[in-house]
């Protein structure tokens, strides 16, 4: 069982940056893949960025590539998100999420997630 709790989001002006926190609970955080999806308003949630468990491999959607850097610490059991040059099209509330080991699914697949934070709200300002 993982526990995730996401902070760090807020109210940002266009071209900002803003980092996000997950921190987990469990002896097991370092096996998991870990995820960042966010849910656009009006919109379907969607696949952000994703780090294996050893944190060698990362994974971005088009859209945030360049801007966004995944990264993790499995001594402190957390996981972040540095976004920065930030567009109101990055609204959405963001959830992290653990991925075990060998799912089968692709990294920006939801399906391969098993374990979701509540989301922390990010809004950019035009």
């Amino acid at each position: 069982q993982v526990q995730l709790v996401e902070s760090g989001g807020g109210l940002v002006q266009a071209g900002g940056s803003l980092r996000l926190s997950c921190a987990a609970s469990g002896r097991t955080f370092s096996t998991y893949r870990m995820g960042w999806f966010r849910h656009p308003p009006e919109k379907e949630r969607e696949f952000v960025a994703a780090i294996s468990s050893s944190g060698g491999r990362t994974y971005y959607a088009d859209s945030v590539k360049g801007r966004f850097t995944i990264s993790r610490d499995n001594a402190k059991k957390s996981v972040y998100l540095q976004m920065n040059s930030l567009e109101p099209a990055d609204t959405a509330v963001y959830f992290c999420a653990a991925g075990a080991p060998l799912s089968g699914y692709a990294a920006d697949r939801k399906e391969g997630y098993d374990y979701w934070g509540q989301g922390t709200q990010v809004t950019v300002s035009s």
